[in-house]
């Protein structure tokens, strides 16, 4: 990802330790430029422009050669949210719903870990 996207995407960038949105994604064609290049926009575009997201990272894997490394994903995604309330509302954001209808076609498949901080 270039500087000025990670501006773009990171800008006003908080991390919230109430809520934690973390996503993988399986594209079905990981190693199709036009597949990548398509989802990465859409990504951004989703991200740049979601008002309950605080966090907004965008991973690939680091290919660490662990034993207790999953590395066949092809996208992650932290967000981090104030409450578990505004997350729901997150769900049902417009761009974020768009994002879904834009890019659902090119993953095979999507994992979902949420978790709220420790008291």
């Amino acid at each position: 990802m270039s500087n000025s996207c990670k501006e773009e995407v990171l800008k006003g960038a908080e991390f919230d330790s109430n809520f934690a949105h973390v996503v993988y994604f399986w594209l079905k064609n990981p190693e199709n430029v036009e597949d990548r290049k398509a989802f990465e926009i859409s990504l951004k575009k989703f991200l740049a422009t979601s008002e309950y997201a605080k966090t907004k990272f965008i991973g690939v894997p680091a290919k660490t050669p662990r034993d207790v490394v999953d590395n066949s994903w092809t996208y992650s995604i932290i967000l981090t949210f104030p409450s578990k309330e505004v997350q729901n509302n997150y769900q049902n954001e417009p761009v974020h719903l768009k994002f879904i209808e834009e890019s659902s076609s090119l993953w095979e498949r999507v994992q979902v870990y949420d978790s709220v901080e420790l008291e």
